[in-house]
């Protein structure tokens, strides 16, 4: 059985790892230990923040899933909270077997519960296995974003 639950910091390895094994995340990930202390700086931050959930899919002992959700306040949409959905990954050897869809249905659900009037997601522009996989779960690609590295 699959459960969820806030991360670790002893689930950094596997949630790095995830992280690293992806296409897009093999170029800008580390995930050699001991892991850089950017990872773990990182993770202090958003541990210490009401605002933020980094969580973990499990399955027994296993770490085999993570994301991450910024809880957000605006104006826009009559002072409405979104929940903004990021670093969706679900382990390699997990992968194409519905853990990736309980995820997201457990973050939207954690959204709600939140009291946000709206989710939103972002994924690259060459994952179109992505851009489909949300689609089924009811996103819509209404927005073009941009990004800026510094």
């Amino acid at each position: 059985m699959i459960t969820f639950r806030r991360a670790q910091a002893s689930d950094l390895p596997d949630i790095v790892a995830m992280l690293a094994d992806d296409p897009l995340g093999v170029g800008r990930e580390d995930a050699s230990l001991p892991l850089a202390q950017g990872y773990i700086d990182a993770f202090k931050a958003i541990d210490a923040d009401l605002h933020q959930l980094l969580a973990v899919a499990v399955e027994g002992a296993e770490v085999i899933g993570t994301l991450q959700i910024s809880f957000l306040a605006g104006l826009s949409r009559k002072g409405g909270w979104r929940g903004q959905i990021e670093a969706v990954r679900v382990a390699g050897h997990r992968r194409s077997g519905g853990i990736g869809r309980q995820m997201v249905e457990w973050a939207v659900d954690e959204c709600r519960a939140r009291g946000c009037s709206l989710v939103q997601l972002t994924t690259d522009r060459s994952r179109a296995d992505a851009h489909r996989f949300y689609e089924s779960l009811g996103f819509t690609g209404s927005h073009l974003g941009y990004k800026k590295s510094l």
